[in-house]
This record gives C-alpha cells, sequence and structure tokens, in this order.
C-alpha cells in the first residue's frame, strides 16, 4: 500500500524542491491538470524531452539529470519519481539488474567490456486508481526508438538489444493510458524489490560502476557511448 507521506516526500535525489525543477513546473501548468494527465505530462516529458543518454553517474539528484537533458533508466527514473512527487503523486522505486546483452548496439567496444554482465536497472512504480502501476517505459525517446524500428523493420519476436528487450519491437507498450509500460523487462535477470526512493536503494546496493572502471567511464567512455546513441537517432 502507498504511504502518502512517505512516497511524496523530497529526498537528496528527489530533490523536486529545486529551482530547476519548481521553474519547469511553474512553465509547463502540469499542477493544473487531473492526477492522470499530471502523470501522463510527466511521464512523456521524461521519455521524449530528455533524450536516452548515459549520464555520470546512476546516482544523480533529478535537478541534475534535468540539467544534462539526457538519461538512462536509473537517472530518467529518478526524475521521474521526483517530478511525480512534485505533483504530490505517490510513487515508488523497484530496483533490478538487466543482462547487459539489451545494451548491445547503443554500447560498443571498451564501453561494453566495461559495463559489469549485470547492469543495475529499475523502473518507477505509480499509484493510480488503487493499485502500483509499473513505468519503465519511458527510457528510450521516441526519436531514438522510431530510428530503432525503422533499422529492424522486418525483424518479428522478441527483440534484446539497443537498449530494448520486448516482445514487440514495433508495438512497446511504452504509452501513458494508465497501465504498465514497458520497454527493458525481458532482460531482467535479478529483482531486488521496491524501495521507498532511490536513495534508499543506491545506499544498500551501490551503483553500476566503481574505482578506476568509473573513472575512465565517467571521463572518456560515455561520451563515446552517447556519441553513438545520437548516431542511431539520427540515422
Amino acid at each position: 500500500m502507498k504511504n502518502t507521506t512517505v512516497h511524496t516526500a523530497p529526498t537528496p535525489l528527489l530533490d523536486y524542491q529545486h529551482p530547476r525543477i519548481q521553474s519547469l513546473l511553474a512553465a509547463r501548468g502540469w499542477t493544473e491538470l487531473s492526477t492522470y494527465d499530471r502523470i501522463g505530462a510527466a511521464y512523456r516529458f521524461v521519455r521524449d524531452e530528455v533524450a536516452f543518454g548515459y549520464n555520470a553517474g546512476d546516482d544523480l539528484p533529478a535537478s541534475q539529470v534535468l540539467a544534462d537533458g539526457y538519461g538512462q533508466c536509473n537517472t530518467k527514473g529518478t526524475l521521474l519519481m521526483a517530478l511525480l512527487r512534485a505533483l504530490d503523486i505517490p510513487c515508488r522505486f523497484h530496483g533490478f539488474t538487466i543482462d547487459k546483452r539489451l545494451q548491445r548496439g547503443a554500447i560498443t567496444g571498451l564501453a561494453y567490456w566495461l559495463a559489469p554482465q549485470s547492469i543495475i536497472h529499475s523502473w518507477v512504480e505509480v499509484w493510480w486508481e488503487g493499485r502500483w502501476v509499473n513505468l519503465e517505459g519511458f527510457i528510450l525517446d521516441q526519436p531514438y526508438l522510431q530510428a530503432l524500428q525503422r533499422r529492424f523493420a522486418q525483424h518479428s519476436g522478441p527483440f534484446c538489444g539497443f537498449g530494448a528487450a520486448t516482445p514487440d519491437l514495433q508495438r512497446p507498450a511504452v504509452d501513458w493510458c494508465g497501465t504498465d509500460t514497458y520497454i527493458q523487462k525481458d532482460g531482467i535477470n535479478h529483482d531486488y524489490g521496491v524501495f521507498d526512493a532511490p536513495d534508499d536503494f543506491y545506499a544498500a546496493h551501490g551503483t553500476n560502476l566503481r574505482g578506476s572502471k568509473r573513472w575512465l567511464y565517467v571521463h572518456v567512455v560515455r561520451h563515446g557511448m552517447n556519441r553513438n546513441v545520437a548516431a542511431i537517432r539520427h540515422s
């Protein structure tokens, strides 16, 4: 069950009181919408106006993800949670790992070698009509997903790669309709369970890279990864 106080509270990562996030809310007028439309507006913003890409780390505050303008499952999820809580919509974090095979194509060469075999993954659970609804379909922005659909137009059946793991690449469940959305679910290989906030998960389980591998990723590798993703998006 939801705990309205806990599941709408700010945290160091869900820093929705930051001026950058408050300015976005004021500019978009989302607080005037119905609950269903508030969820949809925040969801579509994170999916399509925050491009799929690789930030400096998983455990970034939402305000930094918004400033970056791009993100992956974990960082875009943090931003979505912050926006939902700012709109007084209860939400929580569900942690997993995914097999790195689903990143092949989006990640290549040294970057793929650096990645652990099981990569920390998450989705957002939002309280809607008396139940928790899983939101994962926001990870790939529409231009990137459409580029994949064109590239693999002749593919049928399950698809795994380029940041997607889905039963049907041409018709993935990625639109907010009041029900679960997914784009990487089929790559999950371990379930850590639910947490009130991403802060709690990272405190318990850490992030994807540490030490020298993290330094190399932050300062060198991820920039090549983002160039590769941009090239796919514009192909």
